[in-house]
C-alpha cells in the first residue's frame, strides 16, 4: 500500500532530475525554451498586426458606402506617394521628430553628464530616480498639463509677460515642445549609461596632454558616447515619428502622420493603411542607419 506512491515520486524526481540535467548540458536548448513564448506573443500579437495592416491597404473603399472592398489594387500607395498633402504630411512628421530627437540630445547631455559623471556616487541612484519620475505619471496627464501651461492666458504668459513675450499658444512649436518632454528621458538614460561606463583615465589623460575641454568633448567623449547617443535617439524619433495623441491637444491645426491615420481610421481604412506603412518603413531604413553606429547594442 505505501510502496507504490513512493516509488511514482522517486520516478518523478528522476525524471526532473535528467530533464534539469538535460537541459543543463544544452544551454541554447534552455535559451530557446525560454524565449519561445515571448517571441510566439511578438510574433503574433505585433508582427502579425502589422502584416494585417500591410495587407488591408492594398483592398480599396467604396466611395459611396465608406465600406471596405477586398479587391487588391496599389491606388492608394499611388494616392500617399503623388498627393502633395500627404508627401507633406509625411515630411512635416520626419522633421518633427528629427527637432525632438536633437532638442532632447541638447538638453540630456549635461543632464547625464552631471549625473554620471559630477554628481557625488551616493547620489546617483537617486538623480536618476528623479530622471524616471515623469515617467511614472500618466501620459495624457502630462499632455494635459502642458496643454494649460500653453494655453492663452496661462502660466507661460504670465511668465513671460513681464519680458513683454507671450508663449508659443497650440500649435507646431507646442507640439514639438511637449513632445521634446515626453521623450527626454529616454535620452537621458542611454547617455547616462554610457557615460558611466567612460574610463576616467581617459579624461585625466586628455586634460594632462593640454586639450581643452570643448577639444576633450569633441575628441574623447562625444566618440565613445555616440552609440548611446543614437540608441537614445531611436526611441525619441520612432516615438515622435508615431505619436498623435500630444499633437491633437497641443498641436491645434497642425496635422502629423498619426493624426491622419486617426482621422482615416474609420472612413478609409486602406488609405489609413497605407499611411500607416510610411512610419513603419521610415523607423526600419533609420534602425539600418544607427546600426553601423552599434547602438543596438546599447539599447
Amino acid at each position: 500500500m505505501t510502496t507504490t506512491p513512493t516509488t511514482s515520486t522517486t520516478t518523478g524526481g528522476s525524471f526532473g532530475r535528467r530533464l534539469a540535467g538535460s537541459l543543463h548540458r544544452r544551454p541554447r536548448l534552455r535559451l530557446s525554451l525560454l524565449l519561445s513564448a515571448p517571441l510566439l506573443w511578438l510574433v503574433l500579437a505585433y508582427l502579425g498586426s502589422l502584416a494585417a495592416l500591410f495587407l488591408s491597404a492594398f483592398w480599396t473603399t467604396d466611395p459611396f458606402t465608406s465600406d471596405v472592398v477586398k479587391v487588391w489594387s496599389t491606388d492608394t500607395f499611388r494616392t500617399v506617394l503623388t498627393t502633395d498633402v500627404y508627401r507633406d504630411v509625411a515630411l512635416r512628421s520626419i522633421g518633427v521628430a528629427v527637432a525632438v530627437t536633437v532638442i532632447d540630445i541638447v538638453i540630456a547631455f549635461p543632464i547625464a553628464f552631471y549625473t554620471a559623471r559630477v554628481a557625488a556616487p551616493r547620489y546617483r541612484h537617486l538623480l536618476v530616480v528623479a530622471v524616471l519620475t515623469p515617467l511614472w505619471a500618466s501620459y495624457l496627464v502630462k499632455a494635459y498639463a502642458w496643454r494649460i501651461m500653453l494655453s492663452e492666458d496661462g502660466p507661460l504668459d504670465w511668465a513671460l509677460k513681464p519680458l513683454g513675450l507671450s508663449g508659443p499658444g497650440y500649435g507646431l512649436p507646442a507640439a514639438i515642445m511637449v513632445l521634446a518632454y515626453l521623450w527626454l528621458p529616454y535620452m537621458i538614460l542611454p547617455i547616462h549609461a554610457g557615460l558611466e561606463q567612460l574610463p576616467a583615465g581617459l579624461l585625466d589623460a586628455s586634460a594632462d596632454l593640454g586639450a581643452r575641454t570643448w577639444r576633450t568633448f569633441r575628441s574623447v567623449v562625444l566618440p565613445m558616447v555616440l552609440p548611446s547617443v543614437a540608441a537614445g535617439s531611436v526611441f525619441t524619433f520612432s516615438l515622435s515619428l508615431g505619436d498623435y495623441i500630444a499633437v491633437q491637444i497641443v498641436g491645434g491645426k497642425t496635422q502629423l502622420i498619426g493624426n491622419v491615420v486617426y482621422s482615416n481610421i474609420t472612413l478609409d481604412l486602406p488609405l489609413a493603411a497605407a499611411l500607416g506603412t510610411v512610419p513603419v518603413a521610415v523607423i526600419v531604413v533609420y534602425l539600418l542607419a544607427v546600426r553601423r553606429a552599434g547602438a543596438l547594442r546599447s539599447l
